[in-house]
């Protein structure tokens, strides 16, 4: 195991309300010390962070790894890899794969290749019903058992009622987060984007945002009678925040997410029949991108998530009504969001990490988040000074579907320590 010394950089802890130039001594996987001038033990690897940001591992709770059953868009190696050359220590996995997630065994099968891999943690979710397919709950207490730290039926909407208060009374016994996927299927029909002008514009089918404003307002309900934790996966529109505001003031154990596409894109990204803009829930209106940064700002939404969807070339490269929804987020998320939030005065940076990183390690109740003394030594190193252009070839996923490729930002993750390890550096 690696003994680190990160020198010299601004060190900034949420969760502590550290934000100062400092050293940091790693050994045996956790933080061992936290000062100025820190020695430096004989044989203990130096990493310069001299004008750079130390920051606790970013965390990102809504990833699709793909594996297994489609290793030709994503493996569990190369999502971790692509992970944390994103800066992220940790992801947790949804389970629509092929098989799906939805039992003991497909839950300790992600978690070993995540271990083989050597690269960021891999945080399971399993599946809330036998196969998605909303009928019968899946193996909970058995997913629990092997690692899985959540449940959802992402990519499906669990439309039953009935079937949601099940399995968010059955999650109280572990007091995991229930997360959904918010569309009402009955409303998105065969939509394709947002329904607006721009959608009218182009001839395609549009998706309301009431399709997801019902589905948060009855779960953030069934949340109220179940005593429930449940979360908001990728919210979308300004009203659905309003609701959660609205639960949460009357101690609702409600929480949510967002992504950085919901966050800097509009549904005009969809001109010209960008595929790489077509996504569920679907891009919405500058009203909707307002209220989300508002509502994040204020803390209503509780984290930012990528939910890293790849997807084949050949897929995308379909007529836009037949392409798949979903772009890959986990290696222009920070960079993103840092140009967009922090240089445009939405978030300052500790707002940011702290929705990147303790705030998803709340929600889904696992380690990281913190650089105290003594914590898992899950580390991210920023350069908030590098100006430079995405480019979608130069990815560590195996898939290209980006809506940001050639966005000019300024930010990047330059090195990753996961578990005490150094396992990512910028050019190394």
């Amino acid at each position: 195991m690696d003994r680190l010394l990160i020198r010299g950089g601004r060190v900034i802890d949420p969760v502590n309300k550290v934000d100062a130039r400092l050293d940091l001594l790693v050994a045996e996987g956790k933080v061992a010390a936290l000062g100025q001038s820190l020695d430096a033990p004989e044989g203990v690897r130096v990493v310069e962070a001299a004008g750079k940001v130390v920051a606790p591992g970013l965390i990102d709770m809504h990833v699709h790894l793909r594996e297994p059953g489609r290793e030709d868009e994503e493996t569990v190696e190369t999502g971790c890899l692509a992970a944390v050359a994103g800066g992220f220590t940790a992801v947790a996995a949804m389970p629509n794969t092929d098989p799906v997630t939805d039992n003991q065994a497909a839950v300790g099968y992600i978690i070993r290749e995540a271990i083989r891999s050597g690269y960021a943690t891999v945080y399971p979710v399993g599946a809330i019903t036998k196969g998605l397919a909303g009928e019968s709950l899946a193996e909970m207490g058995g997913m629990i058992e092997a690692g899985a730290v959540a449940f959802t039926d992402d990519g499906h909407c669990v439309n039953s009622a009935e079937m949601m208060l099940k399995a968010m009374k059955y999650s109280t016994i572990f007091d995991v987060p229930i997360i959904n996927h918010c569309e009402d299927k009955s409303l998105v029909g065969g939509g394709a984007m947002n329904a607006g002008l721009v959608a009218t514009r182009l001839g395609l089918a549009g998706v309301a945002a009431e399709s997801e404003e019902i589905i948060v307002y009855r779960d953030c309900a069934l949340a109220r009678l179940s005593g429930a934790r449940y979360h908001v996966a990728h919210l979308s529109c300004a009203r659905s925040a309003g609701i959660v505001e609205r639960f949460k003031a009357e101690g609702v154990r409600v929480s949510a997410e967002v992504t950085p596409h919901h966050l800097v894109l509009t549904d005009a990204a969809v001109e010209g029949y960008n595929t790489n803009a077509k996504m569920a829930p679907p891009l919405r209106r500058t009203e909707d991108v307002a209220a989300l940064r508002k509502a994040l700002a204020a803390g209503v939404i509780d984290c930012i998530a990528t939910d890293h969807a790849p997807h084949h070339y050949n897929e995308k490269e379909a007529a836009f009504a037949d392409a798949p929804n979903g772009v890959i987020g986990l290696e222009t998320a920070f960079p993103v969001l840092y140009t967009e939030l922090v240089l445009g005065k939405v978030l300052s940076l500790g707002a940011l990490i702290e929705k990147m990183s303790p705030a998803p390690a709340r929600v889904l109740g696992v380690r990281g988040g913190s650089l105290a003394q003594g914590q898992i030594a899950d580390i991210t190193v920023l350069d908030l000074d590098t100006k430079w252009s995405i480019d979608k070839n130069s990815f560590y996923s195996k898939s290209r579907n980006t809506p940001f490729d050639g966005m000019q930002v300024t930010g990047r993750a330059v090195a990753t320590v996961v578990g005490g390890r150094l396992v990512w550096e910028l050019g190394g």
